[in-house]
């Protein structure tokens, strides 16, 4: 059996709902390897059929029994994708359940209400967020940074993608992600293309020894995941940080959601 586990964001709609919240659950694991694919617009049998099918080829293909996060609002397509022989994690389910339980009726069951219960301009704002977390996300275009409500900086793996788009699907904020390279690792001052910016910008660090493992993980024997690396970059990115006068936070043993409170509450984002 493989050690890298394959993910599947399924939805009704896009997937993004799945993809966001499964992505800062499996942040938690970051010794573990994973392969994700977004499955949107489950909203039929034979579209569920299709699905299947695919989550049996992985099975059959690496022995690994792959992890599903579903935002299926249909019970009798739910029930279809609970018998494919994967951990299948129902997100809706999860919610409305004790919901129901709270509220004393049960829920409608419908898709698109969520639509309506939000508003139009507030799911609007979360839509717009996520997109501009997705096409804002490793340094590109960072031309574009004075539409940015916060932008996350630090060395590659520490943490800023799930936490840019955590932030963007709780909170509807526009949150931009840099990486910083080595070149720019080896001068002790902001990148010339953040200093505009430096009001918005926050800096994230982790413990070497956890980006170490990390790294390990995605390339394994690598120089990038070398702890005398990392030892160094992260040392470099903490003076580049003293340096600007940043906050910054370390995500070693703080959970995504609560990293995502202290930066917005910094930042006097809410």
């Amino acid at each position: 059996m493989s050690d890298l586990r394959y993910i599947f964001y399924i939805s009704d709609g896009t997937g993004l709902t799945a993809e966001a919240y499964g992505s800062s659950l499996l942040a938690q694991f970051p010794g573990l390897e994973f392969e994700s694919s977004r499955l949107p617009f489950v909203d039929s049998e034979k579209r569920a059929n299709e699905v299947i099918a695919i989550i049996k080829q992985v099975i059959e293909n690496t022995g690994s029994v792959p992890i599903l996060f579903c935002t299926l609002v249909k019970p009798d397509i739910q029930a279809m994708i609970a018998a494919s022989g994967a951990c299948v994690i129902d997100l809706f389910q999860t919610f409305i359940g004790p919901l129901e339980k709270a509220l004393g009726v049960t829920s409608a069951h419908t898709q698109g209400l969520s639509h309506r219960v939000v508003g139009k301009k507030i799911y609007q704002d979360r839509l717009n967020a996520i997109d501009f977390a997705l096409q804002h996300d490793d340094g590109v275009r960072p031309d574009q940074y004075a539409e940015a409500d916060v932008v996350l900086v630090g060395v590659s793996r520490c943490g800023k993608t799930p936490t840019s788009l955590y932030i963007a699907m709780n909170f509807y904020i526009k949150a931009a992600n840099y990486p910083l390279t080595d070149d720019e690792l080896e001068r002790d001052e902001l990148p010339e293309s953040l200093q505009p910016w430096k009001h918005k910008l926050v800096g994230l660090t982790i413990e070497p020894r956890q980006l170490s493992i990390i790294r390990e993980q995605r390339r394994p024997g690598s120089e990038y995941a070398a702890l005398n690396i990392c030892k160094r970059e992260v040392r470099s990115a903490r003076q580049i940080f003293i340096n600007a006068g940043l906050p910054v936070l370390d995500m070693t043993h703080t959970s995504i959601e609560e990293i995502a409170s202290r930066i917005l509450k910094e930042k006097g984002l809410m």
